[in-house]
């Protein structure tokens, strides 16, 4: 028996069609990575499986059951459901134990020391068990998403899902929730994850959905998707760019501001961090480079740094926009160097390669590809 079918499920607003004729079957003990732009329809397919969004057309089965027949128990297939949110919606008023207790008591039936004593059980497998009476108040974003899905297992759901459990959570704290599904999947619950993490996706999920055009635009192992895909907007979607952009005004611009958000920007897109490192160095060593080489000592600065990164082929790119002289810092290095005598142009040319440079009415355009690092084997 599937532990979910879904069949033929539309779901519009007016004239707004957001889900037209969507099928699936999973399996139990199945993780299934949901992925695609903001808008196409994940969430509503989520929220449509437990009627929190009551489909127009279509059937939805649920262990066996159907809670779209006319006289389906609405909520008692509901509670074989647990929905981590992207807000954690824990009541303020309670502490972390009362929030977890609470519905098995009132729903399930549970004794408050059962209830307490399952309670205990999965904060010690989040790593929480200390918080047990503090107030959601003092939590950090993390640790109140990881009670949230204790909160949900405290129903103990033969299905669980979740919509952008990190998405409201700091890049700080992304890292301690996906831990916590991880070691959900690892013990075989059954899952639907609508995530933008898509190293995550790739790593944790049995099956990926790319949902557009209203619907499953293309499914398949992670490494179908991800490495493989065969539908144009799956192939856009999937090697699509992403970048990070700084602009440096003056010679005392913030470099912690520019390597922060650098750091912010690879952990974001799990690139390792000694790529980020490399990738801090070639930024912070062109730039000093530049302002060495190109501008006089009291001419005003304009410089424009772009970071690209590709998933498909984790490829890493820099483009530099400066107007001014005509100055390359691989091949006019001006820069003194370092207090070694090494200079940026020697530092450069050990980890990027020069994609293109062109230099026209004052305006100097240069590209970098950070190197692969190379293993020590």
């Amino acid at each position: 028996m599937s532990m979910l079918e879904v069949r033929g499920l539309c779901k519009s607003f007016d004239t707004l069609s957001i889900l037209e004729n969507v099928n699936l079957t999973v399996e139990e003990g199945e993780c299934i990575a949901i992925i695609g732009a903001s808008g196409c329809g994940k969430s509503m397919f989520l929220r449509s499986l437990e009627l929190l969004e009551v489909p127009d057309q279509g059937r939805i089965f649920v262990a066996g059951q159907e809670i779209t027949a006319p006289q389906a128990d609405v909520d008692g297939i509901r509670r074989q459901m647990g929905m981590v949110y992207q807000k954690f919606f824990l009541f303020s008023h309670l502490n972390v134990m009362d929030n977890l207790c609470l519905a098995p008591m009132k729903l399930l039936g549970m004794s408050r020391q059962e209830a307490e004593g399952r309670a205990r059980e999965l904060l010690a497998q989040v790593g929480l068990l200390s918080k047990a009476e503090a107030s959601p108040k003092v939590l950090s974003g993390g640790q109140q998403q990881r009670i949230a899905i204790c909160r949900s297992l405290m129903m103990e759901p033969k299905l669980l899902l979740f919509d952008e459990p990190t998405s409201a959570l700091d890049p700080t704290m992304v890292g301690e929730v996906l831990a916590v599904i991880r070691m959900l999947a690892r013990q075989g619950l059954t899952m639907l994850i609508v995530t933008h993490e898509m190293n995550f996706a790739r790593e944790v999920a049995d099956r990926v959905l790319f949902f557009a055009d209203r619907g499953i635009y293309e499914a398949g192992t992670p490494e179908e998707i991800f490495e493989h895909p065969q539908k144009t907007k799956t192939i856009a979607f999937i090697q699509r760019q992403k970048s990070f952009r700084y602009e440096v005004r003056e010679r005392d611009f913030d470099l912690m501001e520019m390597q922060g958000g650098i750091w912010t920007f690879g952990e974001k897109y799990g690139i390792p961090a000694r790529e980020i490192y490399r990738l801090q160095l070639c930024c912070e060593e062109t730039i000093y480079s530049v302002m060495a080489g190109c501008y006089g000592e009291h001419e005003p600065i304009c410089l424009d740094l772009e970071v690209f990164y590709r998933e498909a082929g984790r490829e890493i790119e820099l483009a530099f926009c400066y107007r001014g002289r005509k100055y390359h810092p691989l091949e006019d290095e001006q820069a003194s160097g370092d207090e070694a005598g090494i200079s940026s142009a020697a530092i450069l040319q050990k980890i990027v390669s020069v994609r293109s440079y062109t230099y026209d009415q004052g305006e100097n355009q240069l590209r970098f590809l950070l190197n692969p690092r190379k293993s020590k084997n």
